[in-house]
């Protein structure tokens, strides 16, 4: 009989970069709910190894739980607080100078959590239209309607230039 942990182990060293990176992109850019979120992800995973290991689909099961996970926390109450901050800025602050990849990572987070779950899905992770559907649950049709939704979003954002800064009202 193989060894849970052991195989447990090798899945997270070939994946845990992946899934890094994903949940920085479905946290909205911060890597401290992101790390939560692959925690969160880990602990589901492995309660579920053996049946998963029997069954395969790993890393389709992941990114279900990661998305699902990244979508029932941001409906958490505590997470659409005011953010208190010790001085107010006088004028917002402009975006220039800054990369084009920090400028998309923000407008991504401006997202709602079910388009960039899409959006990323799609397009992060370059799944198909029927694989997102099923990592998500949900019909092909609801797919290619919020992957459009968050395109046109984004592009708006950042067309605008209306790229916010975190606290940046």
């Amino acid at each position: 009989m193989p060894d849970r942990d052991a195989e447990f182990g090798e899945f997270l060293e070939s994946r845990a970069t992946v899934m890094r990176r994903t949940a920085f992109l479905l946290s909205g850019g911060d890597w401290h709910r992101a790390e939560d979120l692959v925690q969160t992800t880990l602990a589901k995973i492995y309660v579920a190894w053996p049946r998963l290991n029997r069954e395969g689909g790993v890393d389709a099961y992941s990114r279900k739980v990661m998305v699902r996970s990244a979508i029932d926390e941001s409906r958490r109450a505590f997470r659409r607080r005011e953010s208190v901050v010790e001085h107010l800025p006088e004028v917002g602050v402009e975006a220039g100078g800054v990369d084009d990849a920090v400028d998309v990572r923000r407008a991504l987070a401006q997202l709602p959590a079910g388009q960039r779950a899409v959006v990323v899905l799609r397009y992060w992770e370059d799944l198909s239209v029927s694989e997102t559907a099923q990592a998500l649950g949900k019909s092909e049709g609801t797919i290619k309607s919020q992957a459009a939704k968050g395109l046109a979003s984004l592009r708006k954002l950042l067309a605008g230039g209306r790229v916010l800064v975190e606290g940046q009202l």
